[in-house]
């Protein structure tokens, strides 16, 4: 799939100590790309489908259309960090209202442009807060192409737009992933199921892989559930981007609760747990399954 980049247009006048990457790159064809080391865009959405849009000023590149805040990537900085900071500078989007979903990479060999889909997990109102933007404005989904859009996002819209309704999630069933390892895990059940959880959240900020979980491409950032059960059940809840589930008793009834509390909230969900009995219960309710082995594979 390939999606066209808004193409970010050089500040006008840009504030405070210039960055390496705020630079032309210029292309074999003649064609200049705003962002030395790339450059990136946030199209946000809240939980009413809106997504937030920036009204360009004149002098932009196709200056009085509408696209996505976005801008070039600072050196050493990821497309999603990149994505964040430039929203919050164009848009005053506030720090730790985004929750990541996916990043769809266009790659030119010279140039990438990095959109990262991400809902709204705090509510907010947008506010211009550098002189790039005419306006800012949450805007439906189904009226984004009634506006004059800038050609690279009406592209990359049309291709981005049918994901909108796409949102995994995992749910992860603990003990039978730390008893499918044999570490030494009987010894100290809750020191596992911690190491486990570490490792699931690390994963949870660098996403997941479009195959492993089936879905079109990019990379992706599903919702992660994990759920401990006995002596495990004491393992504090510390890591934002991993729901914990203290199984109160089974905790096969836990993960089958969990899987149908995604799906009624219009999740796409994928349970990971090599127990062919609870497979077959999450099944039921409409899950897929994956085995242990998938998710070892993929922690860090």
């Amino acid at each position: 799939m390939r999606i066209e980049p808004p193409a970010p247009s050089e500040p006008r006048r840009p504030s405070g100590p210039r960055d390496p990457g705020d630079a032309w790159v210029v292309a074999p064809d003649g064609a200049r790309y705003w962002g030395r080391f790339g450059a990136a865009g946030l199209l946000a959405v809240d939980d009413r489908r809106r997504v937030l849009l920036q009204h360009r000023v004149t002098w932009s590149h196709h200056g009085d259309t509408w696209a996505l805040p976005g801008g070039a990537r600072h050196e050493g900085e990821s497309a999603c960090d990149g994505a964040l900071r430039e929203a919050a500078e164009e848009a005053g989007v506030p720090d730790g209202s985004i929750r990541p979903r996916l990043l769809s990479l266009l790659e030119l060999g010279y140039w990438s442009y990095t959109t990262l889909v991400g809902d709204v997990a705090r509510p907010f109102e947008p506010r211009i807060s550098d002189p790039e933007s005419h306006e800012l404005a949450w805007v439906p989904g189904r009226e984004v192409v009634s506006r004059p859009l800038h050609p690279g996002f009406a592209e990359s819209w049309a291709k981005l737009e049918p994901l909108l309704d796409v949102r995994p999630a995992v749910v992860v069933d603990a003990a039978n992933v730390v008893g499918s390892v044999p570490d030494g895990w009987w010894r100290d059940r809750a020191g596992a199921a911690e190491r486990l959880l570490s490792r699931v959240a690390a994963l949870a900020a660098t996403g997941v892989p479009a195959d492993a979980l089936g879905l079109p491409e990019h990379t992706w950032f599903p919702e992660w559930s994990v759920v401990v059960e006995g002596r495990a059940r004491d393992v504090p809840s510390r890591w934002d981007a991993v729901r914990l589930v203290h199984a109160p008793a089974s905790g096969d009834d836990a993960i089958v609760s969990e899987t149908e509390r995604l799906i009624a909230a219009g999740r796409r969900v994928a349970v990971v747990t090599s127990d062919r009995g609870l497979g077959d219960r999450v099944t039921d309710a409409g899950a897929s399954v994956r085995g242990a082995r998938w998710l070892l594979d993929l922690l860090p």
